[in-house]
């Protein structure tokens, strides 16, 4: 698994990031990638802060030992605005890439000046999203939205929703932000980027709706073209991609599906 040309490797505790992962890919193909759902601390919006930052630390000393990437994403809000600034510190040689809400886009576009994110607890209350509205040039108010219920819906039962139980799950969100006057949205889980064409069908045309996808592309896109392309695979590489998982078991048919429609090689984390 491990060669010359390191892997990027994209963590979450579930299927949240998966949409990051394969945005990334769909512009960069030569390069090789690694996906971790750590499903054995699933889900990390109901843990605390300093717990968070255990785990991800703990993942990441194993990680750095096993598959050796040369960059670290983070895809997953609520590990970015708990652990981001940690793991930096913690792993200074390390180049890391956070998934935080796109707040200072959607404060520049707002004309009410309420902006509203959904999110999970973690995510909304944590000082990290508040500070993204303080640096914003344009002064805005934050109105946020816990929704685990719909990180729940999205790993357990997105596959076989219908259209009409989709549009009904977003359109209570919207509601809420709609009666609260705000005209951005900012979608604060990388899980609900699965249902972002629904946000925004629901949402328009009086709420606009931002996620942090193209900037997330852009910020690998960055660190691997500095130093003349340093951390970029050479040309003629061919890729493997692999799923990683820890706390299930391979043998889960809904995993090995996710794996080959990805075609992705799945694994455990344990077994390396």
């Amino acid at each position: 698994m491990i060669n010359e040309n390191k892997p990027i490797l994209f963590i979450d505790s579930g299927i949240g990031g998966l949409p990051y992962c394969n945005d990334f890919l769909k512009h960069n193909p030569g390069e090789e990638v690694c996906y971790l759902a750590d499903r054995a601390n699933f889900p990390y919006g109901q843990r605390e802060k300093e717990e968070l930052s255990s785990i991800l630390i703990s993942l990441t000393e194993k990680l750095l030992k096993t598959i050796n990437p040369k960059i670290i994403v983070l895809a997953c809000n609520t590990a970015s605005v708990s652990a981001l600034d940690t793991l930096r510190k913690k792993f200074p040689n390390v180049p890391f890439v956070g998934t935080v809400p796109a707040i200072k886009p959607a404060a520049s576009a707002s004309t009410s000046g309420k902006i509203g994110v959904l999110g999970t607890a973690r995510t909304i209350n944590d000082p990290y999203s508040q500070n993204l509205a303080e640096d914003c040039e344009t002064k805005c108010e934050i109105f946020g939205v816990a929704a685990p219920e719909l990180v729940k819906f999205i790993e357990q039962q997105f596959d076989k929703s219908t259209e009409k139980e989709k549009k009904e799950i977003v359109k209570k969100y919207i509601d809420i932000f709609r009666a609260e006057g705000a005209d951005t949205l900012v979608l604060g889980c990388t899980h609900f980027l699965y249902l972002l064409e629904e946000f925004k069908t629901e949402a328009a045309p009086s709420i606009k709706v931002f996620d942090s996808l193209e900037g997330v592309t852009k910020r690998i896109e960055y660190l691997l073209d500095e130093n003349n392309g340093a951390l970029r695979a050479e040309i003629d590489f061919q890729p493997l991609h692999w799923l990683l998982l820890t706390g299930a078991e391979t043998s889960d048919t809904s995993w090995q599906e996710r794996a080959k429609a990805l075609d992705f090689a799945l694994c455990m984390l344990d077994s390396l």
